[in-house]
């Protein structure tokens, strides 16, 4: 799903929340789609799980996410253009 080069001089929270934001812009995940948790994700990138956090905590300042919680992070309703 995501593909993340560590040898890239971008940071590897920056490439992981310019995927995010393209696949919400490109509708594959769509308003209300529950974001993988940061463990699995974490997990399946083989990363620390504080970046995948700094990631989503980027994505929601954007209003991009919603975090709820106890239930997870979703794709925000109210996504603008």
């Amino acid at each position: 799903m995501f593909l993340i080069n560590p040898k890239s001089k971008q940071p590897l929270y920056e490439q992981l929340v310019e995927q995010l934001r393209r696949q919400i812009t490109l509708g594959v995940m769509s308003a209300g789609t529950a974001m993988p948790s940061v463990r699995q994700l974490a997990t399946e990138l083989g990363i620390n799980p504080n970046t995948i956090q700094k990631a989503y905590r980027r994505m929601e300042e954007e209003g991009m996410i919603v975090s709820v919680p106890g239930k997870g992070s979703f794709v925000s309703e109210d996504l603008a253009d």
